[in-house]
């Protein structure tokens, strides 16, 4: 009984109404695509009451709803709180926006337990669909709007790439282009020696802090962790992938896989092994969608970032001598500074004091590699930022990832950045972790961008 509000896992940050007593296909709805919006509409309304019920009221009765239900003092305080703390305003028309969101979201893509569709336990039980269809602009969760489903052709190909076993089902020909199912199986024995290897329980609610060298080293491990980049040759003309999206299986944690069930069970996917299910999507590059007459796959292992030999920089003419790929290379430095992030020009939460202290150097590689196959970067992450004013609010957020603002770095570590010539050649900056204070010395090491598998072409059709 009683009325929730959640997510629910394979639709990111849309918000959902579940109200049991309604019963039947009634019993839940949308009422925001994110929880920004959530509260925004509670800023609006005053109280989840009427966002709950607007889906059965006419814009009439809503607005009488709200006359007559007019928030509390104890209400107002809070959502005026709300509204502070995470610098939002009210819903402008929130009866027009529930509206059009419940009229374009499919409710049949939502899972129900089996006792939700057993007639002996729920008399109001909908049918259950069965049926399976793919969508250029969808993903394995549904889709928006009023495009037509693509146009299943089976295509029952094996191939091998990459270490891999990869199976493609079927291409999707939609109105707007090609969508093609990508599946990599990998032996349940391989992902159980990654799991003991790393330490991880999925049953455990312990969380393992792993370090960024770990989480890297674990991404290049995984059974299921390849990135690539597909493209097309139809009819002989190249089509590059637009979007796309994925979801795996586990053998030994079906219930973690939900996601993945209906392509599972849509090819027929054998479950004693892991899969991998890539959705890229292709635009045609014509107007009209041609006919299927040869249908070629080429896939393009991603780059990897591989880490290399430490060097000390402490000084401008710090040389560091190295060998990649059997050429040997120099690295010299020309000058070290170090340096703060202004604070004043800086848009921070007052909450959190953060790290401000890096070290910047300025070096040469001799010879000059291929251009972004080589990098430098600091071995330390950054500080975390320390709370200094702790909120009352339970829903305040904290603090709990490295810091890194602008050039100084993201998500591939920090950035070197060429920024001219210098007498022995192209020189390059780079900028280390973030720290709260100076850092007498920092260590630097060398790491090398590497496409770890030749491209490869196969025929589909």
């Amino acid at each position: 009984d009683g009325i929730h509000f959640c997510f629910v896992r394979g639709f990111g940050e849309t918000v959902f109404a579940v109200s049991p007593m309604n019963g039947g296909k009634d019993c839940v709805h949308v009422i925001a695509r994110d929880f920004n919006d959530f509260l925004r509409l509670l800023l609006a309304t005053g109280d989840s009451a009427a966002l709950e019920q607007a889906w059965q009221w006419d814009e009439a009765q809503f607005d009488a709803f709200l006359a007559e239900n007019p928030p509390t003092d104890e209400q107002k305080a809070v959502l005026s709180q709300i509204s502070t703390v995470f610098s939002l305003t009210p819903m402008e028309r929130p009866w027009q926006y529930l509206r059009k969101l419940q009229a374009e979201f499919d409710l049949s893509k939502l899972k129900f337990t089996e006792d939700f569709y057993d007639p002996e336990m729920n008399p109001d039980a909908p049918e259950q669909k069965t049926d399976w269809k793919v969508y250029f602009d969808g993903s394995f969760w549904g889709h928006h709007g009023r495009e037509r489903a693509g146009r299943e052709v089976p295509v029952q190909k094996w191939f091998s790439w990459a270490g891999r076993d990869w199976f493609v089902p079927s291409v999707y020909v939609c109105s707007k282009g090609i969508v093609v199912d990508f599946c990599m199986r990998t032996e349940a024995s391989a992902l159980r020696g990654f799991m003991e290897k790393w330490g991880i329980d999925p049953e455990s609610d312990e969380s393992i802090d792993f370090s960024r060298d770990e989480r890297e080293q674990m991404e290049r491990e995984h059974p299921l962790s390849l990135g690539f980049t597909p493209s097309l040759t139809l009819n002989g003309a190249k089509l590059r992938t637009s979007h796309g999206c994925g979801v795996i299986f586990l053998p030994e944690q079906p219930g973690f896989c939900a996601d993945a069930e209906p392509a599972m069970a849509h090819y027929g996917l054998d479950r004693a092994y892991g899969w991998s299910i890539r959705r890229a999507a292709f635009p045609f590059v014509t107007k009209r969608a041609p006919k299927l007459k040869s249908l070629a796959v080429t896939m393009m292992a991603d780059e990897v970032r591989v880490p290399g030999p430490r060097f000390r920089a402490d000084k401008a003419g710090d040389t560091f001598a190295f060998s990649y790929r059997g050429t040997e290379y120099t690295l010299a430095v020309q000058e070290v500074e170090p340096q703060e992030l202004p604070r004043e020009r800086m848009n921070l939460d007052p909450r959190f004091d953060y790290p401000t202290h890096f070290t910047a150097i300025s070096f040469t590689l001799t010879p000059e590699p291929p251009e972004n196959s080589i990098f430098a970067e600091d071995c330390a992450e950054s500080d975390r930022p320390r709370q200094v004013r702790r909120e009352t609010a339970s829903f305040a957020p904290e603090a709990q990832n490295d810091f890194c603002v602008g050039i100084i770095g993201g998500a591939d570590g920090p950035v070197a950045i060429v920024v001219g010539e210098a007498a022995q050649g192209k020189l390059h900056t780079v900028c280390s972790s973030l720290h709260f204070a100076p850092v007498g010395h920092v260590g630097w090491r060398v790491g090398f961008r590497e496409t770890p598998w030749e491209a490869g072409t196969f025929d589909l059709l």
